[in-house]
């Protein structure tokens, strides 16, 4: 449908991941930044625009002609109070302005995870950040409710996959393994955890993007069954051919090095996710849109595959 216009502020690994889906369906896309540079997973022929994305003007100028806005945007963790509320207002006042369809990326901090988390699953946050996202949340569906967009929501757990380098599955995971380092993990190794492969999110947003069936609900991306982290660190070092190996970083050390480190700091009232289980079910997207989960064995693969691309690439190497 050339005359669509698919808008997505932020390029981070959602936001490139969804572009390289929307360009798939052969899409014409435009991603948002501050400064206009192109990371390596978004594809050349995505038009990057720089825009302050907290500035409404900006963000209103930078989605002119959309037809669908994805907020794939993400602050640094320790700023999220400071500056994630403007960063929304300023993309849902892009959709406003264009009446685009609104696609919210978002993840499962304010539900009760005392049992498997669904769409249903009630919302009680138990930290600061979870509270934020569920304010936000409520702000979105208010807003589709008013009637002054159409909006969905995609809600996703912590990411992993190429290009993922900051997530608890990321850089001290499998950029330590790649380099043979012992892998880092936080809270418990022995605990279930539901991750959501970066690829599979790509995609389900794109779907909900181009599906107006999905508007005025919110949908949690494909999980596959949950595994430990220990679990997910002997996959990969089976896959690397290594002895699996790694350190737990308790909630204790994590607090400790939050005196010197912000993003530390904002990691510690968010450890209960992985001292606890926590995990998803994501039937419902898989039923309506027939999108299901890559298989862990084929995620971690990928992701291995990435990150020696990456050591290649390291002026050491």
């Amino acid at each position: 449908m050339t005359h669509e216009q698919h808008v997505i502020f932020g390029t981070g690994p959602v936001g490139c991941w969804i572009a390289r889906s929307l360009q798939a369906m052969n899409l014409p896309t435009r991603a948002i930044n501050r400064t206009g540079y192109r990371p390596a997973l978004m594809p050349a022929d995505v038009e990057i625009v720089a825009a302050n994305a907290a500035n409404q003007a900006e963000a209103i100028a930078a989605a002119q002609g959309a037809t669908v806005i994805y907020q794939a945007l993400n602050p640094p963790y320790h700023r999220w109070q400071q500056e994630f509320p403007a960063l929304q207002a300023a993309a849902l006042a892009a959709a406003k302005s264009t009446g685009a369809r609104y696609v919210s990326i978002d993840n499962l901090y304010m539900y009760d995870s005392a049992q498997p988390i669904t769409e249903t699953s009630p919302i009680a946050p138990l930290s600061q950040k979870g509270k934020l996202r569920a304010h936000m949340a409520e702000a979105v569906m208010a807003a589709h409710s008013w009637g002054e967009i159409q909006a969905t929501v995609l809600r996703s757990s912590d990411y992993y996959g190429p290009g993922v380098t900051g997530s608890a599955l990321g850089d001290m995971v499998f950029g330590n393994l790649v380099e043979g380092k012992k892998a880092q993990v936080g809270g418990s190794a022995t605990m279930p955890h539901s991750f959501a492969y970066i690829e599979d999110v790509g995609r389900a947003a794109a779907v909900l993007g181009t599906r107006p069936e999905a508007l005025g609900q919110i949908w949690i991306a494909p999980h596959a069954p949950a595994v430990t982290q220990a679990d997910m660190v002997k996959t990969t070092c089976q896959i690397l051919g290594v002895e699996p190996q790694l350190t737990v970083i308790s909630p204790l050390m994590m607090r400790l090095a939050g005196l010197f480190i912000p993003e530390a700091r904002a990691s510690v009232e968010m450890m209960y996710e992985f001292t606890q289980p926590f995990e998803v079910r994501s039937h419902a997207i898989g039923e309506a849109f027939s999108l299901q989960p890559t298989s862990i064995q084929t995620g971690l693969e990928r992701t291995v595959n990435w990150y020696r691309e990456q050591l290649k690439g390291k002026p050491d190497n």
